[in-house]
């Protein structure tokens, strides 16, 4: 019953979102009001329909209705509850479901607030939004249904399909929970749980501002409506995937027991891709909207975001790429590359035609190599050279080797490292200079004093972290470009809210809470590039100054590696967990200084075979954290005399990373915030006092 109504549901609401992209075309071309409500009220159907069919996917996972078949292949009776509800999203037909779901989730919402303030916008609005849904329910229905049932075929084979084959039968429910798979044990993590739905959610929202830009195009109200509607929508999305990719790193880091966080996966691209383009996209659409220019750029950095989602999205389920994070090879590849190809083209001829009528020239010029937009579209380059650069690594090198010489090539680390460390470096001196340029002319002499004080502060820095025993040039000159773009951010925080406090009394606490409040997408801004520093100064410590070593321990024996000392106690072996995998745990006393810090249980997680499915072995480590460094150990294998093989890392200032995440986030949500409207008589006031308003804002 339960496949029956999630199919009903899944079916009704490929019909309305497809309903919705005709009648709001009809609508829009034909000028006809009645199409376009009509379509409106279609396309706010998809949400719920689409939720149904969730619900009833949910509801047999955890009820274990093991005979449809999505079920049987991501539960078995030994999956707990809680991975038995993160299992909707725990293999291909179920997280396009949950795609479905979250995008249809978006569109409902964004169609409600923006119907009546971007009315002119809508019809082309509600054709974007609903052609990419219908497609994606179109893969769901009719490629990778995930209410298909299983069924025995009067030979004794076994067939998976949505309805009854001609003289099939159900296999009995004993069997099916028999032979259950269960969860991929690499999804078992609470990181990896929520590291899918967060990028998901990052994935699916830069549909948003992707429709409202080419609404744009399409409806020719090229003013600055369009990107005042899309902003929000897509910070919301890059923060997102923020911290999708922030939990990818952790999820690796805890779970795949190489040491590192980032290991340049063709996944993990696919999703850095498409962050990076739109952060130059956040960045390039407030030079549109101060100074009236980079139209066209605009619209290519939007398209050419949601152009690298669904890239990415294609490389990732249809076995273009194989890496431990993506799904096996599916019959939606090409579809969704022909979707990718499509959307692509028609957007950027779309683009090049309203550029040829001359309807996206810019208003003003470059005012000089110090000006604000000057510094800004430098930084723009920069991010796109470093999405050109990671594309080529990770997808353009691997498939044109494939294709013209019929060779399989990938290209390693150290490609990406080389390629990439020049750019970042470059990105976080832009990062620095440009908040303290000025809009129109600007000076390299204005520049230079706004610079000092920064400046200053980094050499300062820099002469602490000598004497604390960093050395080597190229450490300290990557930490200073580093500290100083942080540096750039509290400064111009603090300068700004002694300004304040001096014009209007407040001290500073209360004028720098005021500034936030005023201009929170300029002061949250800072914020973000704060996190964005100590983010960096924590990669630049675990890369350059990483330690390691392996040495195999007798119970009681210890490993001396720099200040901590390891005592190996024993082994617990053929430990149960609840989900039935075996564990052989390593017990562990750490010491550092002659003090005994932490007490360490690295194991290994052992699954059993199943039917359908290999076993698998994975190797959990133990870490013990403070902000200077984390001591990371790995059990490397355990011998017949009861010794153990340990691999120890030592990961300076690895934390950095996930404190700089959070501090991204909170600078996020301030810019995002809506701000509250002022008065009449306040705004009158502010009018009336251009000078107090020039020295706060």
């Amino acid at each position: 019953m339960l496949a029956e109504v999630g199919l009903a549901a899944l079916a009704l609401a490929f019909g309305a979102a497809t309903y919705a992209v005709i009648a709001a075309l009809w609508g829009a071309l034909r000028h006809r009001e009645a199409f376009i409500i009509s379509a409106r009220n279609a396309a706010l159907l998809v949400f719920p329909l689409t939720l149904g069919a969730s619900l009833a996917l949910l509801i047999a996972l955890m009820t274990a209705q093991y005979q449809i078949a999505y079920v049987w292949q991501v539960t078995n009776p030994n999956t707990p509850d809680f991975y038995r509800f993160t299992a909707l999203w725990g293999s291909q037909s179920g997280s396009l479901l949950f795609w479905n779901l979250l995008m249809s989730g978006f569109s409902f919402v964004a169609l409600l607030i923006n119907w009546n303030s971007n009315r002119r916008l809508m019809p082309w609005f509600i054709v974007y939004t609903m052609a990419v849904s219908a497609f994606f329910l179109g893969l769901s229905l009719l490629l990778e249904n995930p209410f298909a049932r299983i069924w025995i075929m009067p030979d004794g084979s076994v067939a998976q399909t949505v309805f009854i084959p001609a003289g099939a039968e159900g296999p009995s429910a004993v069997r099916l929970a028999a032979t259950a798979r269960g969860l991929n044990p690499l999804l078992r993590h609470f990181g990896m749980i929520i590291h899918p739905p967060l990028l998901y959610l990052g994935f699916v929202s830069f549909v948003i501002p992707f429709a409202f830009a080419m609404s744009a195009l399409a409806s020719g109200d090229l003013s600055t409506n369009w990107i005042k509607a899309a902003r929000r929508w897509a910070l919301i999305a890059w923060l997102f995937l923020s911290l999708g990719l922030l939990l990818g790193g952790r999820w690796a880091y805890d779970v795949l027991g190489w040491g590192g966080y980032w290991g340049w996966d063709p996944v993990e691209n696919a999703a850095f891709i498409p962050w990076l383009i739109g952060t130059a996209f956040l960045h390039s659409v407030m030079i549109q909207e101060k100074r009236g220019m980079l139209k066209v750029w605009n619209m290519f950095l939007i398209i050419f975001t949601f152009s690298a989602v669904i890239f990415g999205t294609f490389a990732t389920r249809s076995g273009l790429i194989d890496s431990v994070h993506s799904f096996a090879q599916s019959s939606i590849g090409g579809a969704m590359f022909l979707f990718w190809a499509a959307v692509t083209l028609v957007s950027v001829g779309l683009t090049l035609w309203r550029w040829n009528r001359g309807e996206l020239r810019s208003e003003h010029g470059f005012a000089g190599l110090a000006s604000r937009e000057t510094l800004f579209v430098l930084n723009n380059v920069v991010f796109v050279a470093l999405a050109l650069a990671i594309f080529w690594g990770s997808f353009g090198a691997p498939i044109l080797s494939e294709l013209v010489f019929n060779t399989d090539i990938s290209l390693g680390a150290s490609y990406f490292t080389q390629v990439t460390a020049p750019l970042f470096a470059a990105m976080y001196i832009l990062m620095g200079i440009a908040p303290l340029s000025a809009w129109g002319a600007g000076s390299a002499k204005r520049l230079g004093r706004a610079m000092v004080v920064p400046f200053g502060l980094t050499l300062i820095a820099l002469l602490l972290i000598g004497i604390a025993g960093t050395r080597g040039g190229g450490a300290l000159f990557a930490y200073g470009i580093v500290m100083l773009s942080g540096f750039v951010a509290l400064y111009e925080i603090g300068r700004s809210g002694a300004a304040r406090a001096r014009a209007t009394g407040e001290n500073i606490v209360q004028a720098t809470i005021a500034l936030f409040g005023r201009n929170r997408r300029r002061y949250g801004g800072f914020i973000v590039h704060l996190g964005i520093t100590v983010i960096g100064l924590g990669v630049i410590g675990s890369t350059l100054f990483q330690a390691e070593t392996q040495q195999t321990l007798r119970p009681g024996e210890a490993l001396q590696f720099q200040d901590y000392s390891m005592t190996f106690q024993g082994i617990d072996a053929g430990q149960i967990a609840e989900d039935g995998r075996f564990m052989d745990i390593a017990n562990l006393t750490l010491a550092r200084n002659g003090a005994q810090v932490a007490s360490l249980r690295p194991r290994h997680d052992i699954y059993p075979s199943t039917e359908g499915q290999q076993g698998m072995t994975m190797i959990i480590p133990g870490s013990y954290s403070t902000l200077e460094n984390d001591f990371y150990v790995l059990f490397v294998a355990g011998q017949a005399d009861g010794s153990a093989t340990f691999k120890v890392y030592i990961n300076p200032l690895i934390n950095l990373i996930w404190w700089g995440g959070l501090i991204l986030i909170v600078g996020t949500l301030i810019s995002a915030w809506p701000a509250e409207s002022a008065p009449a008589s306040v705004r009158e006031r502010r009018r009336a006092k251009p000078t107090a308003a020039g020295v706060v804002a």
